[in-house]
């Protein structure tokens, strides 16, 4: 079974930048969609990018030309880079991988916290 464990979390203060990293201990190949979410304080869960069916991530409107969503197949690894950070990028992040193909998975990462100030 594929295991998501995410890293790159932290501190940063506002206007900088931040990578997090997911890896899978498992194959991509068997999931057909990915992506980055993330809970932020008092806040319901929320889609940040997401790739479908192997396309172009879509992003969040919040997000859109700041944060870039990138995979690395060979590594297992999905990334999202985050610019020009703002107060409001505070939050958990999660990753997490799906398929409806077949008998279906959906898979997330534990988290990763990442917190900006000011």
């Amino acid at each position: 079974q594929v295991q998501l464990v995410e890293s790159g979390g932290g501190r940063v203060q506002r206007g900088g930048s931040l990578r997090l990293s997911c890896v899978a201990s498992g194959s991509f190949l068997s999931f057909d969609n990915m992506g980055w979410y993330r809970v932020a304080p008092g806040q319901q869960r929320e889609s940040v990018a997401i790739i479908l069916g192997g396309g172009e991530p879509n992003y969040a409107d919040s997000v859109k030309g700041r944060f870039t969503f990138s995979r690395d197949i060979v590594k297992k690894t999905m990334y999202l880079d985050l610019n020009n950070v703002q107060l409001a990028d505070t939050g958990v992040y999660f990753c997490r991988l799906w398929t409806s193909r077949g008998t279906g998975g959906d898979v997330w990462g534990q988290g990763t916290q990442v917190t900006v100030s000011s």
